[in-house]
């Protein structure tokens, strides 16, 4: 039996890139399904009306005119609930870094509170009310919130 300090030392190296590649990813688990399923509720609600008849892509786009009829509300959380509900949830699912994790945990829940303000200006403005789209989009966001935060959470 010899010794191989040499052999020794690249086993304990890879060891440690392992170790520290394990620490910067995650694993969702069943999570991963109920995320995914809410990414595709908001890519659904954002196809149904928001602002009476007006759609979540008009909205977004400004076909609906923002100014008189929608309000900037609506159309501020369509770009970020598409930004940060749907891009971020998808490439931290992908990637599964921690990083991106938090991002979307954060982010999304930003996305909740700005969604509900949005409702809450449709329902005190005169004009259309908010639509079961905009309402759609908003709770799911929130089960992206509440995943992503238990997720971000779990980390011992």
């Amino acid at each position: 039996m010899t010794d191989d300090p040499d052999g020794i030392a690249a086993l304990r190296a890879e060891i440690d890139a392992v170790e520290r590649s394990a620490l910067h990813r995650v694993d969702p688990g069943t999570r991963a399904a109920v995320i995914s399923g809410a990414i595709m509720m908001l890519l659904l609600a954002v196809a149904l009306p928001w602002v009476g008849d007006a759609s979540g892509w008009d909205v977004l786009s400004g076909a609906a005119n923002p100014v008189d009829r929608v309000g900037m509300l609506p159309r501020m959380f369509g770009g970020v609930a598409l930004g940060m509900g749907v891009g971020v949830s998808v490439l931290a699912l992908v990637t599964r870094r921690w990083g991106l994790v938090w991002a979307s945990a954060l982010g999304c829940t930003y996305c909740v509170l700005d969604g509900v303000w949005a409702i809450w200006s449709r329902q005190t403005a005169h004009g259309a009310g908010p639509g079961i789209g905009l309402v759609l989009a908003v709770l799911a966001v929130a089960v992206l919130a509440v995943q992503w935060l238990r997720l971000a959470l779990s980390r011992q």
